[in-house]
């Protein structure tokens, strides 16, 4: 029997506790994530708030607060996604079927992603690509920093492909994403998606760079010229568990 839980940590909050992992030395065999998460606010006071608005990842599975999880779980606290490795991508070998879901430290190519959604029953293909601009808010960016809980990253992606083909029947996905310094100018992310028709395509494609946004465990760190800020979601309250918006069919 393991003598400690062991929790995983990333990104902003992880740079906060400095640590990478956390290994409490509690007696009980379970606890519910919001339990988890108060006993981490009392250990961790002046992180109270940001401990607040996680989630505790149960193996790779976002969990209600409500929700028992055990020592034995691959368990981790995930800070809000940006909104927004190995070096070679996760999911096969070099004679491995090329990935449609992809987390990775290269940079991506837009025209392998959209192959992966060729059909030649669709008339339809596009593809989203996500790049770093220079200038927010009126802050010059010299680079940005993504980082993953890549297993559950890339599980989230397919599952963002399986809503598009439930609400779009027909309709392929392909998604890849970068991690790791990326440049000004250079692509963090590309989406393709190839229907029967063009509208089903726009709808799908702008449905899935929101579903990203909301549920996928990546984070984005801004690199300015006088500082770096972690950015946290961008669309209020988070909650990876929501219902997905009603903007299908």
């Amino acid at each position: 029997m393991s003598s400690s839980w062991n929790i995983q940590l990333f990104a902003g909050l992880a740079e906060r506790l400095e640590l990478r992992s956390l290994q409490p030395n509690w007696e009980e065999e379970e606890l519910t994530a919001g339990r988890i998460k108060q006993r981490l606010a009392e250990l961790y006071p002046e992180h109270a708030a940001l401990l607040s608005v996680c989630f505790v990842a149960r193996n790779r599975a976002y969990a209600h607060d409500s929700a028992t999880v055990r020592r034995s779980d691959e368990l981790a606290l995930l800070p809000p996604v940006s909104g927004g490795a190995s070096e070679e991508p996760l999911g096969g070998g070099a004679d491995a079927a090329p990935p449609r879901y992809e987390i990775t430290s290269r940079p991506l190519d837009v025209g392998r992603t959209l192959s992966l959604v060729s059909h030649p029953d669709h008339g339809a293909a596009i593809a989203f690509v996500g790049t770093t601009r220079e200038w927010t808010a009126g802050k010059r960016t010299v680079t940005l920093e993504y980082e993953a809980y890549a297993p559950m990253a890339e599980a989230s992606l397919a599952s963002i492909g399986d809503e598009i083909a439930a609400r779009w029947p027909g309709s392929l996905a392909a998604i890849s994403h970068r991690i790791g310094t990326v440049g000004i100018g250079e692509i963090s992310v590309v989406i393709a998606v190839s229907s029967a028709h063009r509208a089903d395509a726009y709808e799908a494609s702008r449905y899935a760079i929101e579903r990203l946004k909301q549920v996928v465990p990546i984070w984005k760190k801004e690199v300015y010229e006088d500082g770096t800020e972690w950015k946290g979601h961008q669309l209020g309250p988070w909650d990876p568990l929501a219902e997905p918006g009603s903007g299908g069919r």
